[in-house]
Protein backbone atom coordinates (compact mmCIF):
# COMPACT_ATOMS: atom_id res chain seq x y z
CA UNK A 1 0.00 0.00 0.00
CA UNK A 2 1.68 3.13 -1.01
CA UNK A 3 1.68 5.90 1.75
CA UNK A 4 -1.17 8.78 2.09
CA UNK A 5 0.50 11.71 -0.25
CA UNK A 6 -1.83 14.26 1.12
CA UNK A 7 -1.08 12.52 4.79
CA UNK A 8 1.95 13.19 4.22
CA UNK A 9 2.01 17.16 3.41
CA UNK A 10 -0.74 17.58 6.08
CA UNK A 11 1.20 16.18 8.73
CA UNK A 12 3.40 19.18 9.57
CA UNK A 13 0.43 21.86 8.63
CA UNK A 14 -0.57 22.10 12.37
CA UNK A 15 0.41 21.63 15.78
CA UNK A 16 -0.30 17.96 17.88
CA UNK A 17 -3.39 18.83 20.26
CA UNK A 18 -2.91 15.69 22.79
CA UNK A 19 -0.28 13.65 23.06
CA UNK A 20 -2.70 10.30 22.91
CA UNK A 21 -5.82 10.82 21.16
CA UNK A 22 -6.13 12.50 17.37
CA UNK A 23 -8.55 15.23 16.83
CA UNK A 24 -10.64 16.71 14.27
CA UNK A 25 -11.24 20.33 12.94
CA UNK A 26 -14.57 21.96 14.39
CA UNK A 27 -16.11 21.79 11.03
CA UNK A 28 -15.32 18.51 10.10
CA UNK A 29 -13.45 19.16 7.11
CA UNK A 30 -12.41 15.71 5.86
CA UNK A 31 -9.91 17.79 3.61
CA UNK A 32 -7.03 16.96 5.70
CA UNK A 33 -5.92 20.76 4.94
CA UNK A 34 -6.69 21.32 9.28
CA UNK A 35 -5.74 18.05 10.41
CA UNK A 36 -4.06 17.89 13.85
CA UNK A 37 -2.27 14.48 14.52
CA UNK A 38 -0.68 12.91 17.24
CA UNK A 39 1.76 10.50 17.53
CA UNK A 40 0.53 6.86 15.71
CA UNK A 41 -1.53 4.26 17.48
CA UNK A 42 -0.62 0.85 18.10
CA UNK A 43 -1.81 -1.44 15.87
CA UNK A 44 -2.28 -3.76 18.88
CA UNK A 45 -4.39 -0.89 20.56
CA UNK A 46 -8.21 -2.25 20.61
CA UNK A 47 -9.24 1.06 21.75
CA UNK A 48 -7.24 3.17 19.06
CA UNK A 49 -11.15 2.44 16.74
CA UNK A 50 -13.24 3.95 19.91
CA UNK A 51 -10.82 6.28 20.43
CA UNK A 52 -11.29 7.90 16.83
CA UNK A 53 -14.91 7.34 16.33
CA UNK A 54 -15.42 9.62 19.95
CA UNK A 55 -12.93 12.10 18.95
CA UNK A 56 -15.21 12.43 15.52
CA UNK A 57 -18.23 12.94 17.39
CA UNK A 58 -16.95 15.71 19.83
CA UNK A 59 -14.19 17.12 18.19
CA UNK A 60 -13.52 20.70 18.65
CA UNK A 61 -11.09 23.53 17.48
CA UNK A 62 -9.35 25.33 21.00
CA UNK A 63 -9.70 29.06 20.18
CA UNK A 64 -12.81 29.52 17.95
CA UNK A 65 -14.67 32.25 19.68
CA UNK A 66 -15.71 29.91 22.68
CA UNK A 67 -18.66 28.42 21.01
CA UNK A 68 -19.56 25.27 22.12
CA UNK A 69 -19.30 22.54 19.67
CA UNK A 70 -20.63 19.04 21.22
CA UNK A 71 -22.73 16.50 19.02
CA UNK A 72 -26.19 18.04 19.11
CA UNK A 73 -29.08 14.93 19.86
CA UNK A 74 -29.06 12.34 17.28
CA UNK A 75 -32.51 11.15 17.85
CA UNK A 76 -34.61 13.85 17.30
CA UNK A 77 -32.98 15.74 14.74
CA UNK A 78 -33.23 12.32 12.97
CA UNK A 79 -37.13 11.97 13.65
CA UNK A 80 -37.62 15.57 12.94
CA UNK A 81 -35.92 15.20 9.35
CA UNK A 82 -38.03 11.81 8.82
CA UNK A 83 -41.24 13.65 9.98
CA UNK A 84 -39.86 16.82 7.49
CA UNK A 85 -39.58 14.39 4.64
CA UNK A 86 -42.68 12.69 5.02
CA UNK A 87 -44.21 15.90 4.74
CA UNK A 88 -42.17 16.95 1.73
CA UNK A 89 -43.47 13.81 -0.04
CA UNK A 90 -46.79 14.08 0.59
CA UNK A 91 -46.70 17.70 -0.23
CA UNK A 92 -44.94 16.37 -4.08
CA UNK A 93 -47.71 14.22 -4.44
CA UNK A 94 -50.56 17.29 -3.84
CA UNK A 95 -49.05 20.16 -5.21
CA UNK A 96 -48.56 20.70 -8.94
CA UNK A 97 -50.12 22.45 -11.56
CA UNK A 98 -53.39 21.03 -10.39
CA UNK A 99 -53.42 21.18 -6.24
CA UNK A 100 -54.73 18.22 -4.55
CA UNK A 101 -56.12 18.04 -0.94
CA UNK A 102 -53.75 15.85 1.58
CA UNK A 103 -56.72 13.74 2.37
CA UNK A 104 -57.25 12.96 -0.92
CA UNK A 105 -53.52 12.05 -1.72
CA UNK A 106 -53.98 9.86 1.21
CA UNK A 107 -57.43 8.05 -0.20
CA UNK A 108 -55.73 7.28 -3.01
CA UNK A 109 -52.69 5.87 -2.03
CA UNK A 110 -54.54 3.43 0.24
CA UNK A 111 -56.73 1.99 -2.68
CA UNK A 112 -59.71 4.61 -2.29
CA UNK A 113 -62.06 6.78 -4.51
CA UNK A 114 -61.40 10.33 -5.03
CA UNK A 115 -63.86 12.61 -5.41
CA UNK A 116 -62.21 13.72 -8.86
CA UNK A 117 -61.98 10.45 -10.79
CA UNK A 118 -58.29 11.99 -13.00
CA UNK A 119 -56.74 12.61 -9.14
CA UNK A 120 -55.73 8.95 -9.21
CA UNK A 121 -54.24 8.83 -12.21
CA UNK A 122 -52.28 11.78 -11.82
CA UNK A 123 -51.02 10.51 -8.40
CA UNK A 124 -50.52 7.32 -9.23
CA UNK A 125 -49.04 7.21 -12.72
CA UNK A 126 -47.24 10.90 -12.43
CA UNK A 127 -46.81 12.21 -9.41
CA UNK A 128 -45.73 8.83 -6.91
CA UNK A 129 -43.30 7.87 -9.52
CA UNK A 130 -41.97 11.41 -9.59
CA UNK A 131 -41.29 11.82 -5.87
CA UNK A 132 -40.60 8.02 -5.39
CA UNK A 133 -37.41 9.13 -7.75
CA UNK A 134 -36.76 12.32 -5.92
CA UNK A 135 -36.35 10.44 -2.94
CA UNK A 136 -33.99 7.85 -3.96
CA UNK A 137 -31.65 10.34 -6.06
CA UNK A 138 -31.25 12.76 -2.94
CA UNK A 139 -30.64 9.96 -0.78
CA UNK A 140 -28.05 8.31 -3.05
CA UNK A 141 -26.03 11.34 -4.50
CA UNK A 142 -25.77 12.57 -0.60
CA UNK A 143 -24.66 9.55 0.61
CA UNK A 144 -22.07 9.48 -3.04
CA UNK A 145 -20.45 13.08 -1.81
CA UNK A 146 -20.63 11.85 1.70
CA UNK A 147 -18.04 9.04 0.61
CA UNK A 148 -16.14 11.21 -1.70
CA UNK A 149 -15.84 14.10 0.86
CA UNK A 150 -14.18 11.67 3.23
CA UNK A 151 -11.89 9.87 1.13
CA UNK A 152 -10.76 12.57 -0.93
CA UNK A 153 -10.34 14.48 1.89
CA UNK A 154 -11.55 17.46 0.33
CA UNK A 155 -14.76 19.74 1.13
CA UNK A 156 -15.33 20.33 -2.21
CA UNK A 157 -15.93 17.10 -3.75
CA UNK A 158 -18.49 15.17 -5.49
CA UNK A 159 -19.67 13.58 -8.04
CA UNK A 160 -19.57 16.92 -10.20
CA UNK A 161 -16.50 18.31 -9.12
CA UNK A 162 -14.61 14.72 -9.64
CA UNK A 163 -16.18 14.06 -12.81
CA UNK A 164 -18.15 11.56 -12.06
CA UNK A 165 -20.88 12.85 -13.24
CA UNK A 166 -19.35 13.37 -16.21
CA UNK A 167 -18.25 9.65 -17.19
CA UNK A 168 -21.87 8.68 -16.22
CA UNK A 169 -23.32 11.26 -18.94
CA UNK A 170 -20.28 10.16 -21.10
CA UNK A 171 -21.73 6.29 -20.68
CA UNK A 172 -25.42 7.14 -21.23
CA UNK A 173 -24.02 8.86 -24.56
CA UNK A 174 -22.27 5.81 -25.80
CA UNK A 175 -25.09 3.57 -25.97
CA UNK A 176 -28.02 6.47 -26.76
CA UNK A 177 -26.20 8.63 -29.41
CA UNK A 178 -23.67 6.26 -31.32
CA UNK A 179 -25.84 6.06 -33.81
CA UNK A 180 -29.26 8.19 -35.76
CA UNK A 181 -32.88 7.14 -35.68
CA UNK A 182 -33.78 8.31 -32.42
CA UNK A 183 -31.58 6.12 -30.30
CA UNK A 184 -31.77 7.98 -27.63
CA UNK A 185 -35.62 8.03 -27.39
CA UNK A 186 -35.10 3.97 -27.99
CA UNK A 187 -32.49 3.44 -25.41
CA UNK A 188 -34.25 5.13 -22.32
CA UNK A 189 -37.64 3.19 -23.37
CA UNK A 190 -38.31 -0.14 -20.77
CA UNK A 191 -36.07 -1.85 -23.52
CA UNK A 192 -32.86 -0.05 -22.71
CA UNK A 193 -33.33 0.71 -18.84
CA UNK A 194 -30.61 -2.22 -17.82
CA UNK A 195 -28.23 -0.84 -20.48
CA UNK A 196 -28.35 2.87 -19.49
CA UNK A 197 -28.17 2.10 -16.15
CA UNK A 198 -24.86 0.23 -16.31
CA UNK A 199 -23.32 2.00 -19.25
CA UNK A 200 -23.86 5.12 -16.91
CA UNK A 201 -22.77 3.21 -13.53
CA UNK A 202 -19.69 1.80 -15.57
CA UNK A 203 -18.78 5.34 -16.92
CA UNK A 204 -18.86 6.84 -13.82
CA UNK A 205 -16.51 4.71 -12.26
CA UNK A 206 -13.84 4.39 -15.13
CA UNK A 207 -13.47 8.27 -14.45
CA UNK A 208 -13.54 7.58 -10.35
CA UNK A 209 -10.76 5.48 -10.87
CA UNK A 210 -8.79 6.76 -13.13
CA UNK A 211 -8.68 9.77 -10.79
CA UNK A 212 -7.89 7.64 -7.50
CA UNK A 213 -5.26 6.40 -9.35
CA UNK A 214 -3.43 9.51 -9.81
CA UNK A 215 -4.52 10.27 -6.54
CA UNK A 216 -1.88 7.52 -5.41
CA UNK A 217 1.14 9.66 -7.64
CA UNK A 218 0.18 13.27 -6.66
CA UNK A 219 1.12 14.64 -3.65
CA UNK A 220 -1.37 18.02 -4.02
CA UNK A 221 -4.89 17.10 -3.62
CA UNK A 222 -6.15 20.46 -5.50
CA UNK A 223 -4.16 18.84 -8.69
CA UNK A 224 -6.24 15.68 -7.86
CA UNK A 225 -9.50 17.80 -8.30
CA UNK A 226 -7.93 19.46 -11.29
CA UNK A 227 -7.78 15.88 -12.88
CA UNK A 228 -11.44 15.24 -12.22
CA UNK A 229 -12.11 18.55 -13.76
CA UNK A 230 -9.99 17.75 -16.99
CA UNK A 231 -11.61 13.87 -16.51
CA UNK A 232 -15.08 15.39 -16.82
CA UNK A 233 -14.07 18.44 -19.37
CA UNK A 234 -12.58 15.37 -21.82
CA UNK A 235 -15.67 13.14 -21.22
CA UNK A 236 -17.43 16.26 -22.19
CA UNK A 237 -16.11 16.54 -25.38
CA UNK A 238 -16.61 13.42 -26.24
CA UNK A 239 -20.51 13.35 -25.36
CA UNK A 240 -20.51 17.00 -27.69
CA UNK A 241 -18.90 15.00 -30.76
CA UNK A 242 -21.87 12.43 -30.42
CA UNK A 243 -24.22 15.54 -29.95
CA UNK A 244 -23.03 17.31 -33.47
CA UNK A 245 -23.71 13.88 -35.35
CA UNK A 246 -26.96 12.92 -33.79
CA UNK A 247 -30.17 14.08 -35.42
CA UNK A 248 -32.29 16.29 -34.36
CA UNK A 249 -35.04 14.60 -32.16
CA UNK A 250 -31.70 12.78 -30.17
CA UNK A 251 -30.25 16.06 -29.97
CA UNK A 252 -33.10 18.06 -27.72
CA UNK A 253 -33.91 14.95 -26.13
CA UNK A 254 -30.44 14.66 -24.66
CA UNK A 255 -30.08 18.32 -23.91
CA UNK A 256 -33.67 18.42 -21.83
CA UNK A 257 -31.95 15.26 -20.04
CA UNK A 258 -28.55 16.82 -19.14
CA UNK A 259 -30.79 20.01 -17.41
CA UNK A 260 -32.12 17.00 -14.81
CA UNK A 261 -35.40 15.72 -14.33
CA UNK A 262 -37.18 13.67 -12.18
CA UNK A 263 -40.31 13.93 -14.10
CA UNK A 264 -39.56 11.26 -17.06
CA UNK A 265 -39.25 8.27 -14.80
CA UNK A 266 -41.16 5.74 -15.10
CA UNK A 267 -42.37 2.59 -13.17
CA UNK A 268 -40.53 0.53 -15.36
CA UNK A 269 -37.32 1.82 -14.93
CA UNK A 270 -37.92 2.69 -11.01
CA UNK A 271 -37.47 -0.93 -10.92
CA UNK A 272 -34.36 -0.47 -12.38
CA UNK A 273 -33.46 2.61 -10.42
CA UNK A 274 -34.55 1.78 -6.94
CA UNK A 275 -32.84 -2.13 -6.33
CA UNK A 276 -29.55 -0.48 -7.72
CA UNK A 277 -29.81 2.62 -5.40
CA UNK A 278 -30.63 0.46 -2.49
CA UNK A 279 -27.42 -1.70 -2.73
CA UNK A 280 -25.05 1.31 -3.54
CA UNK A 281 -26.72 2.23 -0.44
CA UNK A 282 -26.48 -0.74 1.38
CA UNK A 283 -22.67 -0.96 0.82
CA UNK A 284 -22.02 2.33 1.36
CA UNK A 285 -23.20 1.62 5.08
CA UNK A 286 -20.66 -1.24 5.31
CA UNK A 287 -17.95 1.48 4.90
CA UNK A 288 -19.01 3.55 8.02
CA UNK A 289 -16.23 2.34 10.08
CA UNK A 290 -13.28 2.53 7.35
CA UNK A 291 -14.67 6.07 6.30
CA UNK A 292 -14.33 7.32 10.04
CA UNK A 293 -10.81 5.86 10.49
CA UNK A 294 -10.22 7.46 7.10
CA UNK A 295 -11.07 10.74 8.71
CA UNK A 296 -7.53 10.91 10.33
CA UNK A 297 -5.67 9.49 7.27
CA UNK A 298 -5.11 6.38 5.46
CA UNK A 299 -1.91 5.79 7.99
CA UNK A 300 -3.83 6.37 10.81
CA UNK A 301 -6.83 3.72 8.98
CA UNK A 302 -4.13 1.24 8.35
CA UNK A 303 -2.83 1.42 11.95
CA UNK A 304 -5.67 0.67 13.72
CA UNK A 305 -6.36 -2.15 11.30
CA UNK A 306 -8.92 -1.05 8.70
CA UNK A 307 -8.30 -2.72 5.07
CA UNK A 308 -8.08 0.42 3.20
CA UNK A 309 -7.86 -0.50 0.10
CA UNK A 310 -11.62 -2.30 0.20
CA UNK A 311 -12.93 0.35 1.74
CA UNK A 312 -11.67 2.09 -1.15
CA UNK A 313 -13.07 0.03 -3.80
CA UNK A 314 -16.36 -0.31 -1.99
CA UNK A 315 -16.26 3.39 -1.99
CA UNK A 316 -15.95 3.66 -5.65
CA UNK A 317 -18.36 0.76 -6.67
CA UNK A 318 -20.94 2.40 -4.07
CA UNK A 319 -20.65 6.10 -5.46
CA UNK A 320 -20.34 4.97 -8.63
CA UNK A 321 -23.28 2.74 -8.76
CA UNK A 322 -25.16 5.64 -6.99
CA UNK A 323 -24.33 8.48 -9.14
CA UNK A 324 -24.16 6.53 -12.39
CA UNK A 325 -27.82 4.94 -11.94
CA UNK A 326 -29.26 8.31 -11.06
CA UNK A 327 -27.86 10.36 -13.47
CA UNK A 328 -29.15 7.53 -16.29
CA UNK A 329 -32.62 8.24 -15.37
CA UNK A 330 -32.39 11.68 -13.54
CA UNK A 331 -29.79 13.51 -15.61
CA UNK A 332 -26.15 15.06 -13.91
CA UNK A 333 -28.28 17.00 -10.91
CA UNK A 334 -25.78 19.54 -9.74
CA UNK A 335 -24.91 20.44 -5.98
CA UNK A 336 -27.31 18.00 -4.25
CA UNK A 337 -23.84 15.68 -3.70
CA UNK A 338 -21.70 18.63 -2.33
CA UNK A 339 -23.78 20.85 -0.47
CA UNK A 340 -25.92 18.01 1.45
CA UNK A 341 -22.87 16.59 3.51
CA UNK A 342 -21.90 19.89 4.99
CA UNK A 343 -25.70 20.50 5.79
CA UNK A 344 -25.92 16.91 7.64
CA UNK A 345 -22.07 18.09 9.40
CA UNK A 346 -23.50 21.40 10.49
CA UNK A 347 -26.85 20.18 11.80
CA UNK A 348 -25.34 17.78 13.88
CA UNK A 349 -22.31 19.55 14.45
CA UNK A 350 -20.39 16.04 13.79
CA UNK A 351 -18.31 13.85 11.01
CA UNK A 352 -19.28 10.65 13.00
CA UNK A 353 -20.31 8.64 9.44
CA UNK A 354 -22.19 6.27 12.45
CA UNK A 355 -25.19 9.47 12.56
CA UNK A 356 -23.63 11.68 9.74
CA UNK A 357 -24.65 8.86 7.13
CA UNK A 358 -28.72 8.63 7.60
CA UNK A 359 -29.02 12.14 8.74
CA UNK A 360 -27.49 13.00 4.76
CA UNK A 361 -29.69 10.29 3.27
CA UNK A 362 -32.91 12.19 5.01
CA UNK A 363 -31.52 15.64 4.38
CA UNK A 364 -30.86 14.34 0.45
CA UNK A 365 -34.58 13.34 0.49
CA UNK A 366 -36.16 16.40 1.76
CA UNK A 367 -33.64 18.98 -0.41
CA UNK A 368 -34.70 17.01 -3.73
CA UNK A 369 -38.48 16.56 -2.71
CA UNK A 370 -38.36 19.83 -1.68
CA UNK A 371 -36.26 21.08 -5.21
CA UNK A 372 -38.72 19.11 -7.34
CA UNK A 373 -41.62 21.06 -5.75
CA UNK A 374 -40.13 24.53 -6.43
CA UNK A 375 -39.28 22.94 -10.08
CA UNK A 376 -43.10 22.26 -10.49
CA UNK A 377 -43.75 25.86 -10.06
CA UNK A 378 -46.84 24.73 -8.13
CA UNK A 379 -50.72 25.91 -9.38
CA UNK A 380 -48.78 26.46 -12.96
CA UNK A 381 -48.47 24.37 -16.18
CA UNK A 382 -44.92 24.57 -16.01
CA UNK A 383 -41.55 22.71 -14.87
CA UNK A 384 -38.27 24.22 -14.26
CA UNK A 385 -34.94 21.84 -15.11
CA UNK A 386 -33.67 20.68 -11.57
CA UNK A 387 -30.55 22.54 -12.41
CA UNK A 388 -32.11 25.42 -12.67
CA UNK A 389 -33.00 25.37 -9.17
CA UNK A 390 -30.13 23.25 -6.93
CA UNK A 391 -27.87 26.35 -7.37
CA UNK A 392 -29.90 28.23 -5.54
CA UNK A 393 -29.10 26.25 -2.28
CA UNK A 394 -25.91 24.73 -3.32
CA UNK A 395 -23.91 27.46 -4.16
CA UNK A 396 -24.35 29.37 -0.93
CA UNK A 397 -23.46 26.62 1.18
CA UNK A 398 -20.08 26.33 -0.83
CA UNK A 399 -19.31 29.56 -0.23
CA UNK A 400 -20.33 29.36 3.46
CA UNK A 401 -17.65 26.41 3.87
CA UNK A 402 -14.72 28.10 1.85
CA UNK A 403 -15.38 30.90 4.48
CA UNK A 404 -15.30 28.87 7.75
CA UNK A 405 -12.15 26.62 6.18
CA UNK A 406 -10.44 29.91 6.07
CA UNK A 407 -11.38 31.11 9.20
CA UNK A 408 -10.64 27.80 10.66
CA UNK A 409 -7.44 28.03 9.11
CA UNK A 410 -6.55 31.32 10.14
CA UNK A 411 -7.50 29.79 13.76
CA UNK A 412 -5.14 26.81 13.73
CA UNK A 413 -2.22 29.06 12.20
CA UNK A 414 -2.55 31.46 14.89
Amino acid sequence: MSPDPVAETTSTAAPTLDPVTPRVDRAGDPAGSLLARSGPASPMDDAAPDRADRDVVDHHVPGEEGRGTSRRPVVPILLGLLVLTAGLFAGALALGSVAIPVAEVWTVLTGGEPSTASWSVIITDIRLPRAVTALVAGAGLSVAGLQLQTLFRNPLADPFVLGIASGASLGVALVSLAGSGSMFLGTLALGGSVSTAVAAAVGAGLVLGAVLTFARRIRSITSVLIIGLMAGYLAGSVVSLLLFFSDSDDFRAYLAWSLGSFRGVTWSELAVLVPAAVIGLLLAASTVKGLNALLLGERYAESVGVNVRAVRAAIIVSSSLLAGVITAFAGPIAFVGLAVPHLGRALLRTSDHRVLMPAVVLIGACVALGTEIIAGVPGQDLALPLNAVTPVLGAPVVIVVLLRLRRSAEVVLS
